[in-house]
């Protein structure tokens, strides 16, 4: 079954993000990952969403998800994510 890696992102400095989003996706595909939602439009319609930018990743399993996530590879890519934003963050398995 799919594991997904959701996030809700508030980018604080763009220009040092470039570096991630340069990066992550061959990163996320070696691990069978896939964006399905990497920002793009969307309608609040209900709760609170307090960041704009909302990533959804589908994984081949969620212990694939996970594995990317705490993997050597992406260790020093998410250093610069964690110094440039602000998320919430799940990694979720599909039932």
């Amino acid at each position: 079954m799919s594991g997904y890696a959701i996030a809700q992102i508030e980018v604080k400095n763009p220009e040092n993000y470039k570096e991630y989003l340069a990066n992550v996706t061959e990163i996320v595909t070696k691990f069978g990952g896939e964006f399905l939602v990497r920002g793009g439009e969307f309608e609040h319609v209900e709760g609170e969403w307090k960041n704009t930018r909302k990533i959804v990743i589908n994984f081949p399993s969620y212990k694939k998800a996970l594995e990317w996530y705490h993997s050597e590879e992406y260790k020093p890519i998410r250093k610069i994510q964690l110094d440039n934003d602000e998320k919430n963050q799940k990694k979720i398995k599909e039932v």
